[in-house]
């Protein structure tokens, strides 16, 4: 849990997650959205992926990645379950 909040600390991070909402993306096109140098870049992927926050795989010559909505939904469950919001929504339900 701590991996993934640490992932989600960083603007640039919290920015490729946003735009992996869409669907999955080639490196090569996340790391064109960005003016920095491709390592900074590939670090933050790895940062993410560490994290379980993105998946990896090889697509031909370039990397595709995906978000991986587990590791988000429990971040999301933790922080829920910090703030009391999860019981707010279960009263509701219930």
């Amino acid at each position: 849990m701590n991996s993934v909040f640490k992932a989600l600390s960083h603007p640039v991070r919290r920015r490729i997650i946003a735009m992996l909402r869409a669907g999955p993306m080639a490196s090569g096109d996340i790391a064109a959205a960005f003016d920095m140098a491709w390592p900074t870049v590939t670090g933050h992927l790895t940062a993410l992926k560490d994290a379980g926050l993105v998946s990896a795989e090889r697509d031909g010559s370039s990397i595709r990645y995906r978000l991986d909505i587990s590791a988000v939904e429990e971040a999301l469950a933790f922080l829920m379950d910090l703030t009391g919001a999860r019981d707010d929504l279960n009263d509701k339900e219930g």
